[in-house]
């Protein structure tokens, strides 16, 4: 199953410096294995290492688009637009451009869609967007220990 990376047009400059070009930005599941591609980075996640998924925004575009990092935090965004995403919770970090990440955040145009695939192989999540208060305390984003 592919899923595209949603790239807003506006985007497309600064998405350039980050080598995404048309079928450069997509995420990939195949059997027990994810594989991200955004320009010039790359991500392979192994299924059984994803603790559980969220969806949320919409964001502001200065905080969504292009490789993105939080500082202090093990997160990476892999972004195209402003109009959401789906962070992967891992259960051990993967390295990632360089970076142990434990967040990993995709803006796939089809987020119900990536959802609903990630729930089919028995991972659990939850759409923050609609029902903010399903999430388990333990599993709120920032509280990692």
């Amino acid at each position: 199953m592919i899923f595209p990376i949603r790239c807003q047009k506006a985007a497309w400059p600064i998405l350039a410096v980050f080598g995404v070009l048309p079928g450069r930005a997509f995420v990939a599941l195949e059997g027990d294995r994810l594989f991200a591609r955004f320009g010039f980075f790359r991500a392979h996640v192994a299924l059984p290492n994803v603790e559980h998924w969220t969806i949320s925004g919409p964001y502001r575009w200065w905080r969504a688009i292009g490789v993105r990092r939080t500082l202090g935090r093990p997160e990476l965004t892999f972004g195209g637009s402003a109009h959401g995403g789906l962070c992967l919770f891992l259960r051990v970090p993967v390295r990632i451009a360089g970076v142990a990440v434990r967040e990993l955040y995709l803006t796939v145009d089809d987020l119900e869609g990536l959802a609903e695939a990630l729930s089919a192989r028995g991972i659990p999540g939850w759409d923050l967007r609609t029902s903010p208060g399903l999430l388990p305390a333990a599993a709120h984003p920032g509280e990692r220990r």
